[in-house]
């Protein structure tokens, strides 16, 4: 899970800047 910074899906991210379960569940799904 290097990839550079590029927002590609509609998920917002994480208030940290990192991700996580959350967001990587609903990435799987977009």
């Amino acid at each position: 899970m290097a990839a550079p910074l590029r927002v590609r899906t509609r998920f917002a991210p994480s208030p940290t800047g990192s991700l996580h379960v959350g967001n990587v569940r609903i990435a799987a799904f977009n």
